[in-house]
């Protein structure tokens, strides 16, 4: 956000994540690995839901400015995202897996978070 340093932009992503794990737990997903990081990029949360696999993109924001946090998984950044994702399965050996890319948008307002959860966001892009 303009105007805020990275460690303000870092610690409002990190508030975002932990409101979108308690969101997610909540639903009943079951939490595999957070913020895994390879050479081609990042994953914010990577989860069952029921037998799927979900590879989470978390977007927070305080103001509607740049529009809703989801807009910004640009298709750059699904690219980064799906090629994070491919090195994850090929790691863990679940290539066969059937996986889908959700984000979860969460904007903060003056009282409880606002939560947009947006299943099978975008399709594999690489």
């Amino acid at each position: 956000m303009k105007g805020e340093s990275p460690s303000e932009n870092r610690t409002l992503g990190t508030r975002g994540e932990e409101i979108a794990l308690a969101y997610l737990k909540k639903r009943r997903f079951r939490v595999m690995e957070t913020n895994y990081r390879c050479k081609c990029g990042e994953i914010d949360i990577i989860a069952r839901d029921g037998s799927d696999l979900v590879f989470i993109e978390v977007k927070t924001r305080r103001t509607t400015s740049y529009g809703p946090p989801q807009l910004s998984v640009t298709p750059f950044k699904q690219r980064q995202i799906s090629k994070a994702a491919l090195t994850w399965l090929a790691k863990n050996r679940l290539m066969e897996s059937s996986a889908r890319f959700d984000v979860v948008g969460v904007f903060l307002r003056d009282g409880a978070p606002v939560i947009e959860h947006i299943e099978n966001a975008f399709d594999l892009a690489y």
